[in-house]
């Protein structure tokens, strides 16, 4: 659709600037079937522009490529020494030897934008500029609302390598004062809280909420809200961008993860590896820069190992390994459930042994169809040995679950798989003008 057909709609249904009124806002979340990542969709510039961005749970500064075709009348540099700029704590002031743009401006602040896939930076201008997604009452798409002062950076192509193909930069949304959901939460006076739902389909957006708590009222009228469990947010002392801000702590999101079991039972494992140490090892975060989740070797060992034994209870008979995965099944031999196939239960447990999210064969499996094979693999990987962190909860763990990030309370609270709700990620009403 046009540019023009976008501003006729936003002027029909009107735009609702930042007011006191707490307002929460949603945007749609797509699969890439290549890559295999998110990308949130946005409106971007003046006019309104529909922006597809890579989705990033922990970066802490959203950025475009805005080196070509960034045609806006209202965007701004920042001035190097203001209080904003400080605010970056980048130290980094750039002066323009190119035609000035939105890419080059004298005496202009300067931020450190990366690839969280190829782990590549580089240092581009910081701009402000209009962003405006849709407002929601927890069940549907309302009229749009308008940040007319969003802060992020400018990039360079390259920095666009790896990423889905559509996107043409990154939506941050870290624990950083500066990312999507604190700036969304700062211009409508809303909670500083969010809320994914990934969608496992390559066709059927998923969603995010910003600003509010719930209600997110999915079909058939199910408020998954009400379905969540509650375990602390801990910080890393250590952040592990490419470039340091200032000894800053990471902007990702941690857990207090204590212990996996499978099948209920308890696999063994150096449990000093589940903490974080004074350098920022260890741990367990969820990142969806990651396709699968990442175990340390050690613990990726021990848990493949239990995996196979409780499978093995269950007459399951492993095949060849199918790259990258180690453990796979005939597809014939797997029943199918109300929540993906039959196979062992993986919890991961926080704290109390009651608080625990629990991954059932669709979060845990992966159907491989190619060359004549059909087969179901364990959707984990080996992330080596001394990785930085030791358990990284992927993408395929979070699909058709509802994951909630509540900033002011430092909590995350989850809900399995919603599909015990007979409900999933893409059941949320859009609405088919805000996709």
């Amino acid at each position: 659709m046009s540019p023009q057909f976008f501003l006729c709609f936003f002027s029909f249904f009107g735009i609702l600037s930042p007011v006191l009124a707490q307002t929460a806002i949603l945007a749609p979340i797509h699969k890439d079937p290549d890559a295999l990542l998110y990308t949130v969709s946005v409106y971007l510039k003046t006019p309104l522009q529909p922006t597809k961005l890579h989705l990033d749970l922990g970066a802490s500064f959203t950025w475009v490529d805005c080196s070509k075709d960034y045609n806006s009348t209202t965007y701004q540099h920042i001035p190097c020494g203001s209080s904003l700029c400080n605010s970056f704590h980048t130290f980094s002031c750039a002066n323009c030897y190119e035609p000035p743009g939105p890419a080059c401006s004298n005496n202009s602040c300067s931020i450190y934008p990366e690839n969280p896939v190829t782990r590549q930076a580089t240092l581009a201008t910081a701009l402000i500029d209009s962003l405006a997604l849709p407002t929601t009452n927890g069940s549907g798409p309302g009229q749009m609302g308008l940040i007319p002062e969003f802060v992020f950076s400018c990039s360079r192509t390259f920095l666009l390598n790896g990423l889905a193909k559509e996107v043409v930069g990154l939506a941050a949304l870290g624990r950083s004062n500066h990312s999507l959901p604190a700036q969304i939460s700062n211009a409508f006076s809303s909670p500083r809280c969010f809320a994914l739902c990934l969608s496992g389909s390559i066709s059927a957006p998923g969603v995010a909420f910003f600003g509010t708590s719930g209600p997110y009222i999915f079909s058939p009228g199910v408020d998954l809200s009400k379905s969540l469990v509650y375990t602390e947010l801990i910080l890393n002392p250590v952040g592990s961008t490419v470039i340091s801000y200032n000894q800053q702590p990471s902007d990702e999101y941690y857990i207090n993860l204590t212990s996996i079991k499978v099948n209920g039972k308890p696999i063994e494992i150096n449990i000093s590896q589940l903490s974080i140490d004074e350098n920022g090892y260890g741990g367990t975060k969820l990142s969806t820069d990651t396709s699968y989740s990442t175990l340390e070797s050690s613990i990726y060992k021990a848990f493949v190992e239990a995996f196979v034994n409780e499978s093995a209870g269950l007459n399951l008979t492993g095949t060849s390994r199918i790259k990258p995965f180690d453990v796979c099944y005939q597809a014939s031999d797997i029943v199918n459930t109300l929540v993906g196939p039959g196979v062992p239960t993986v919890d991961l447990v926080m704290g109390n042994e009651d608080v625990f999210w629990r991954i059932f064969g669709s979060n845990s499996m992966v159907r491989i169809e190619r060359d004549g094979v059909d087969a179901w693999c364990l959707g984990f990987l080996d992330g080596g040995v001394n990785a930085r962190t030791s358990i990284v909860i992927g993408g395929h763990q979070m699909e058709d679950n509802l994951l909630q990030f509540d900033l002011e309370a430092k909590k995350l609270g989850f809900s399995s798989s919603v599909l015990l709700k007979r409900t999933t990620c893409a059941s949320f009403n859009l609405g088919s003008k805000f996709i």
